[in-house]
């Protein structure tokens, strides 16, 4: 297929952080862009105010009519839209070309070099910091990030056509619509188990993309994937390995050992191990692609992180508001490894959203035992995004299983009075849902407190 023979891209759930970028794209590349989302965001707002047309609602008869041509019309389609969406359904039953998103980013990568960040863990931040690489580095790239770079304040980085960065996401099997020519898994937990049914699935699934790289290119795998490849790690034998970790002024500073050479002395600002660990491979895919040493030093430097992933709203003596993206037991320890390393003795306080009533339901005891951590607890109600309740499985019940004395379900507009009660001098929102878009307002609230 071309892109070239549709005048026009309707995309069905064109607020999702991976679809507004591939509408961007389009928009940029000149064609007619228009789509449909349940609600309106800060992404949608950034979408509309460059000019395309957003639905929210679900009535075909609101579709602007040059998009109603078979012929001259691509529609793109999420996968966390369910298949009885009325739009989705129109356009199937009326004989239009849908696709879904990673079909849309394989077909985009085929006459690039593809760059491929998969794993059930650090795609954003792996990708954004070997995006932010390349760019500095002046490489003629185009990234796909799955969170907004602080450094660019977008989704979509664009300096050129030879390269293209993208997440190979494992959820629907999704990233085995890609031909990537250089790739990497950073981890392989068990997550999507409403997808997969087992961990054993879900590998195979893995397992099957590390096939997708041929003879001539090169994959590498975090030493704790076992799969061929070549192996990165922090402070553990590898062929990429982040040695010699000091942390300085708030900044990692560490020497990068190689096949063939060290790199002494690099600082990366990300707090974490596993920030640092995605750092390592960003490096050594960037190398792969020709960046220099001495241009990759000043980029690492540089980078300043991805929104929702380690971010600090707040950050002063007394009080510290970080805001993260976590939503998997795994992910939550590195979060919590990560500020207990930066902030030792110090209480926290942590809010979590449990999204998806399956994974509350598949990790509920690892959930408990990671948020357990923690010296208060405040659970939201679970975030169902694409899913229908499941008997039984509430955030009430899951808190019942967290071992600790500070523990309370609570509202989303109770946050800020109940946080100023408990007074820990850290704070950390944690979720995927909607939890996010409370963000700026509960900032607000705690900075004038």
């Amino acid at each position: 297929m071309n892109f070239n023979s549709f005048k026009n891209i309707y995309f069905i759930g064109i607020g999702g952080i991976g679809m507004s970028a591939l509408a961007t794209y389009f928009y940029s590349n000149d064609k007619h862009v228009s789509g449909y989302d349940k609600n309106s965001s800060i992404i949608t707002d950034k979408l509309i105010s460059k000019g395309i047309k957003i639905l929210f609602s679900d009535i075909v008869e609101k579709i602007d009519s040059e998009f109603l041509n078979t012929k001259n019309t691509l529609v793109i389609v999420t996968p966390a839209v369910t298949q009885t969406n009325i739009i989705l359904k129109f356009f199937k039953s009326n004989n239009f070309k849908v696709i879904k998103r990673a079909e849309a980013l394989g077909l985009i990568t085929n006459n690039t070099k593809c760059l491929a960040v998969a794993g059930t863990h650090g795609k954003t931040t792996t990708s954004s910091i070997l995006a932010h690489l390349m760019f500095k580095c002046n490489q003629r790239v185009t990234a796909f990030l799955g969170g907004i770079s602080e450094n660019y304040k977008s989704n979509i980085i664009q300096n050129g056509n030879e390269f293209t960065v993208v997440e190979a996401d494992e959820f629907d099997r999704s990233f085995l619509c890609l031909k990537p020519n250089l790739a990497c898994i950073t981890s392989m937990d068990a997550d999507h188990l409403d997808i997969y049914g087992t961990k054993s699935n879900l590998e195979k699934a893995f397992k099957k993309f590390s096939k997708l790289i041929s003879s001539d290119d090169k994959l590498f795998v975090h030493a704790s994937v076992c799969l061929p490849g070549l192996s990165y790690a922090v402070e553990t034998p590898a062929d990429f390995v982040a040695q010699n970790v000091r942390n300085i002024n708030g900044a990692y500073e560490f020497d990068l050992k190689t096949p063939t050479r060290i790199l002494k002395n690099l600082r990366f600002y990300l707090p974490g191990k596993h920030n640092l660990s995605n750092a390592v491979v960003a490096l050594a895919m960037a190398m792969e692609c020709g960046c220099n040493d001495s241009d990759l030093r000043l980029a690492l430097e540089t980078y300043l992180g991805v929104e929702r992933r380690f971010s600090y709203k707040i950050k002063n003596e007394s009080f510290v508001f970080i805001d993260d993206y976590a939503h998997h037991p795994k992910e939550i320890d590195a979060v919590w490894d990560a500020v207990s390393e930066m902030y030792p003795k110090k209480n926290i306080t942590v809010v979590f959203q449990p999204h998806l009533f399956t994974r509350t339901l598949d990790f509920a005891d690892a959930f408990a035992s990671s948020l357990s951590k923690f010296d208060a607890v405040l659970l939201l109600d679970i975030y169902p995004a694409r899913e229908e309740p499941i008997s039984g499985v509430t955030s009430d019940w899951l808190l019942k299983k967290i071992k600790n004395k500070k523990k309370k379900l609570v509202e989303k507009q109770m946050l800020t009075e109940i946080i100023k009660s408990i007074n820990n001098p850290i704070l950390i929102t944690m979720g995927a849902g909607d939890i996010g878009s409370i963000i700026p307002s509960l900032t607000k609230n705690l900075m004038y407190a």
